[in-house]
C-alpha cells in the first residue's frame, strides 16, 4: 500500500522563532532525522512547502476560474512537506512517521493512502 505523508508544522506558519530557539546541534539532529527518513527503503522523498501565505487558491465555479492569493482556510498548522511511503500496512506507515522531526517538535504528521485511478 501506498502511503502520502503531509507534515504539519506545529507552530504559526511562517514563524522561525521556533526553529530559532534549537541550538545547532539540535538543528542538525533535525536535518539527520529527515535525511534518514528519505533514506528509508519505500520512501519516495517529497518536497518541503513555501509559507502558506504563497499559495494561491483555485476555484471553478460557473464556469468561470477564480483565483485568490493565499491559502484557502485560516490555518494554525502549515503543510510543510510531503512524502510518499510505499509500506507494507499502516503500521509500519505510522512507524515512519513518528520518524520525522515534525511529529516530536509540536507538529505532526497525516498519513493517507493513496487511490489507484
Amino acid at each position: 500500500m501506498k502511503y502520502m505523508l503531509l507534515i504539519h508544522h506545529g507552530h504559526s506558519p511562517g514563524d522561525p522563532q521556533p526553529w530559532e530557539a534549537l541550538s545547532e546541534e539540535e538543528q542538525q539532529a533535525v536535518y539527520a532525522g529527515y535525511r534518514a527518513v528519505n533514506e528509508t527503503p519505500g520512501v519516495t522523498p517529497g518536497t518541503g512547502l513555501d509559507v502558506p501565505e504563497t499559495a494561491t487558491t483555485v476555484r471553478v465555479e460557473g464556469g468561470e476560474t477564480l483565483v485568490t492569493d493565499g491559502p484557502f482556510v485560516d490555518i494554525k498548522e502549515a503543510v510543510g512537506g510531503f512524502l510518499f511511503f510505499d509500506a507494507d500496512d499502516l503500521d509500519a506507515a505510522i512507524e515512519l512517521a513518528a520518524r520525522i522531526p515534525a511529529a516530536r517538535l509540536g507538529g505532526a504528521v497525516e498519513v493517507r493512502p493513496t487511490k489507484e485511478w
